[in-house]
């Protein structure tokens, strides 16, 4: 099946943020990357794997591996299922362009990770990704029914299926989603998927720092209620600036279904926002615009990086929901005792914050760490989502390995005794 192609031929990502190659290999098939492992296997080669190249700045690893692997052109629908709402990709299709087909048949894999344009489905499944409306959604991790792994030896495993009622045995897709590309790499995947809607709006609640706490109680308020938002994101200032021209404190509340069924849960919102918090309403088109703005505002490592004394990155957080309050809170801080940018935005229903940095080396690395600290007080964790290599190589981009480390341990070991691929990049330098 083709695909309507929606970006530029492979681009090269900044050397800055490592995982690079002597040379760069794209097997265009299943078969030619099966070949590329097991040479590089019995050669003792080291591999980085990407999909395009938005994450090379994520996770550990080495400035430069005997191979870059690059699955850009390994892309494609392979099997599409319209009505059991299944499709199988290829690996190296992005998510614009797995989108846009789907919409064809008026389905949508329901995910909704930063860059679409440039991130593929493979490098989304293989790091875990999200965005805002993962509190309808699910992550990577909650669509995908079934994988087709290739093994560092070119040995090809098939994993789950292609059905979403399939029960039987262990769920092995979990073993390698996440798992940064260190056990094996994905060259197909088999997704859920779900109509699109037939209607969606968003609606955001702005209010002051002394009213952060109202807008706490209402986020509670809302989750007890019957509606069912796609998002309930909050923005500190600085980001709420940048996308809405207001200084202040928003929560971003999207909703996605039959128009009376929105309408109904946009008139609920309104007449039980807090005191003093104001309205803005973006229906339909207005609403996707916002979202793909949003998408794109994070930096990547195919972006250029400006000769100055500033760098950016971005941190990961995962804590309870309503903790999120506090941690973007916090970064406001943060942003005037560091003297640098921050921009914040976190999950109130599902507790996953990102925070974006600019400053100088300097204040990046006290920044990273109090960001941490602050994490880990309240039973959270950080990890560096986005820095050049030369700042990741001072710090500790996981944090501390879990008590069940040994287990990520003795698996690696299992399935790539060579360290053949992606060697040190994931949790504790495995």
């Amino acid at each position: 099946m083709e695909l309507k192609e929606s970006i530029n031929e492979m681009r090269v990502p900044n050397k800055a943020f490592g995982h690079n190659g002597l040379s760069v290999l794209t097997p265009t098939s299943e078969s030619e990357l099966s070949t590329v492992l097991r040479s590089a296997q019995e050669e003792g080669k080291k591999i980085s794997v990407m999909g395009r190249g938005t994450k090379q700045g994520y996770g550990g690893g080495m400035v430069e591996y005997d191979y870059l692997l690059s699955l850009a052109k390994n892309k494609g629908i392979v099997e599409h299922t319209v009505g059991d709402m299944t499709v199988t990709v290829k690996s190296g299709t992005t998510i614009a362009e797995l989108q846009n087909y789907l919409k064809e048949h008026k389905q949508m894999a329901a995910i909704d990770p930063a860059w679409p344009d440039d991130s593929t489905i493979g490098g989304v499944i293989a790091a875990n990704e999200s965005g805002p409306k993962r509190l309808m959604y699910g992550s990577a991790r909650d669509l995908v029914i079934g994988l087709r792994i290739v093994y560092p030896d070119g040995s090809v495993i098939r994993t789950g299926g292609k059905v979403v009622k399939n029960v039987a045995g262990y769920d092995m897709n979990k073993l390698f989603i996440g798992s940064m590309g260190t056990l094996g790499v994905i060259s197909e995947i088999t997704l859920k998927l779900r109509p699109l809607p037939k209607y969606e709006s968003l609606v955001i609640l702005s209010a002051t720092e002394n009213q952060l706490e109202n807008l706490r109680a209402f986020a509670v308020q809302l989750q007890d209620s019957m509606l069912e938002p796609a998002s309930l994101e909050l923005l500190n200032p600085t980001l709420s600036y940048k996308f809405l021209n207001k200084y202040t404190y928003s929560l971003l509340i999207s909703f996605e279904d039959v128009e009376n069924s929105v309408k109904y849960q946009e008139n609920w919102v309104e007449e039980h926002k807090p005191a003093g918090a104001e309205t803005t309403l973006l229906s339909l088109e207005e609403a996707k615009d916002f979202w793909a703005q949003f998408a794109s505002n994070a930096p990547n490592s195919l972006q250029e990086m400006r000769d100055d004394a500033e760098v950016e990155g971005v941190l990961k957080l995962g804590s309870k929901n309503l903790d999120v309050f506090g941690i973007i809170e916090e970064s406001q801080r943060i942003q005037a005792k560091y003297d640098m940018k921050v921009e914040a935005h976190g999950g109130a229903g599902h507790g996953v914050s990102h925070i974006i940095l600019k400053g100088s080396e300097t204040s990046m690395k006290q920044a990273i760490a109090h960001i941490r600290n602050f994490a880990e007080q309240k039973n959270g964790h950080a990890v560096i989502k986005h820095l050049p290599f030369n700042l990741r190589s001072e710090l500790n981009v996981w944090g501390d390995p879990p008590s069940y480390f040994f287990l990520f341990k003795g698996i690696k070991a299992k399935v790539d005794p060579h360290n053949t691929l992606n060697y040190k990049r994931f949790v504790g330098g495995i």
